[in-house]
């Protein structure tokens, strides 16, 4: 009874929290609508988020809207590309246990109205192909992932938004998911259709989405770059309120950090007093804290690395998220690695092997349905003697691990680039954000990974080079303040969902780009090219 109370009170809380905050935005919108310099002959900018939110206002649409108010202020139209209903299975709406549910698309739409409220908005409604269903039905999962339909690779699109919602890389060829398929490809299909005709009638000059990878979002941005348009892709930034922009692939993080980019000692200060919290797990991204705490190596633990003549520390990623498939450039993905690894710890008795999953593998709500506990418990690896393993629950330091191992083995995780700041070798097998510039050992094929990792383990002494450290604290500091563009003068927590956020009680002037030097860098950005980077 209790819990249902209190279930009951959160909802009502939710509403009013959220049904404030719409009205703010609405007030909002048609301030900044009134304020805005008349923009005739002036080619609008696309803007298009379908894949961050279904209720509330998620940070990533958060960032979107602001960003569609900075234009407005500037001068430039904007037309905003708005799902009435138009998908019939979205990445968001869908339920991994139950596929054929249908999306939550009312409370979507009111949503929608509500931040878009006097904005120049675009919905695109349901409609349903028959040739394409025909060519659909039959085909079995590989045939769907490759999928072309006229010249869109539809298959190809939908894959990655598909496996996050899935909650795994591994797709089971079965009824539930090629229909979830099918669905996707129509939906996308769709959006590509109506994201034709809104370009062929506004004629933009540039077009601006979330993420880039979600299928909708994705068919939107393949169109576009097929035009030869200019498509700015976003997320989450580093730090807390924090956004990343770029005209490549938000999830891949591509960073053009200047050869001559060295810090100064305020900035050495600034990093270090950044780093001192982080490593401490006192962080967050996206909203999401992933370390309630953090608790050092225990007794039995200390015990059992001094009975191996060394310990190395593997730290893996979540499968299905959206950086992986950028990732997967020495092996075809994470658990193929994983597998070379239990090779060689077979090899090795003499080597403590502690497999530490990430945390965000078990977070409420999207947690991992192909986990590293499972193929743990598949391949039988507890029964190794020289292994231990760390679930993602389990809070103990990973800094402590690092501190005390003889190298670090990673697939893409950030934590290579904070045990390279601490001094320790890290042998990568997936291509990073941080590998775009030497910051650790990142070996060009599989083979040549192999062969690194067993001469490592054979050795009594690894040679960091010198540029390492000094480059990976160059990459951090550019990506927690250079690039990482913060919104926090615009944006605040909902109070109610974690990652959720309303807009501040502003003046539309708030969002004129002249009186913001993050709002200038980003309408730059968008209308001129220029990187999406500050000073300082």
């Amino acid at each position: 009874m209790k819990r249902l109370v209190k279930r009951i009170e959160h909802g009502l809380r939710r509403r009013w929290v959220h049904g404030q905050a719409n009205l703010r935005l609405a007030a909002l919108d048609e301030a900044v609508r009134r304020a805005s310099p008349r923009a005739d002959g002036t080619a609008p900018v696309v803007l298009f988020n379908a894949s961050t939110r279904l209720q509330g206002m998620s940070l990533n649409a958060g960032f979107q809207r602001v960003t569609a108010w900075a234009l407005q202020m500037a001068g430039v139209p904007v037309v905003h590309f708005v799902c009435q209903g138009g998908m019939s299975r979205c990445v968001l709406g869908t339920k991994p246990d139950d596929p054929a549910a249908l999306p939550p698309c009312a409370e979507c739409i009111a949503q929608s109205r509500a931040m878009y409220a006097y904005s120049n908005a675009r919905w695109f409604l349901p409609e349903r192909d028959d040739a394409l269903e025909r060519s659909l039905s039959g085909l079995n999962l590989p045939e769907l992932m490759s999928f072309e339909w006229q010249d869109l690779p539809l298959g190809a699109l939908c894959l990655p938004g598909l496996r996050w919602a899935l909650r795994r890389h591994h797709l089971y060829d079965d009824d539930p998911t090629r229909f979830l398929y099918r669905e996707y490809i129509l939906s996308a299909y769709r959006v590509a259709r109506a994201f034709r005709a809104l370009l062929d009638e506004v004629q933009p000059q540039a077009v601006v989405v979330f993420n880039g990878m979600f299928y909708p979002e994705a068919t939107a941005r393949w169109v576009a770059r097929q035009r030869g348009l200019r498509v700015i892709s976003h997320e989450v930034g580093l730090r807390p309120f924090t956004a990343f922009f770029t005209t490549g692939d938000a999830t891949a993080y591509p960073i053009d950090i200047p050869a001559d980019f060295t810090l100064t000692p305020e900035q050495e200060q600034r990093l270090d007093a950044y780093l001192e919290q982080r490593l401490q797990g006192n962080f967050t991204m996206a909203g999401v804290r992933f370390w309630p705490h953090m608790r050092g190596l225990e007794a039995d633990m200390l015990e059992k690395i001094a009975r191996f003549r060394q310990m190395v520390p593997v730290f893996t990623n979540v499968i299905f998220d959206t950086s992986q498939p950028h990732s997967n450039v020495l092996f075809s993905n994470m658990f193929e690695w994983l597998d070379q690894i239990l090779e060689v710890i077979r090899r090795h008795p003499e080597t403590l092997f502690v497999i530490r999953a990430h945390p965000d593998e078990s977070r409420p709500g999207k947690a991992s349905r192909e986990s590293v506990a499972q193929w743990v418990d598949s391949r039988g690896v507890k029964q190794l003697p020289n292994v231990h393993f760390v679930d993602s629950h389990e809070y103990i330091s990973s800094y402590e691990l690092i501190q005390r191992g003889k190298f670090v083995a990673l697939y893409n995780s950030t934590i290579g680039l904070e045990a390279s700041l601490m001094g320790a070798p890290v042998l990568c097998a997936g291509r990073a954000r941080f590998t775009q510039i030497p910051t650790v050992f990142f070996p060009a094929s599989a083979e040549e990974y192999l062969r690194q990792m067993e001469a490592f383990l054979e050795t009594e002494t690894i040679e960091v080079p010198p540029e390492f450290r000094q480059n990976a604290r160059r990459f951090l500091y550019y990506q927690l303040y250079r690039v990482s563009l913060p919104f926090d003068e615009f944006l605040e927590e909902d109070g109610v969902w974690n990652g959720y956020v309303r807009v501040k009680d502003l003046p539309p002037q708030a969002f004129d780009p002249h009186q913001s030097a993050v709002l200038q860098v980003i309408v730059n950005g968008i209308l001129h090219d220029t990187p999406f980077v500050l000073e300082g």
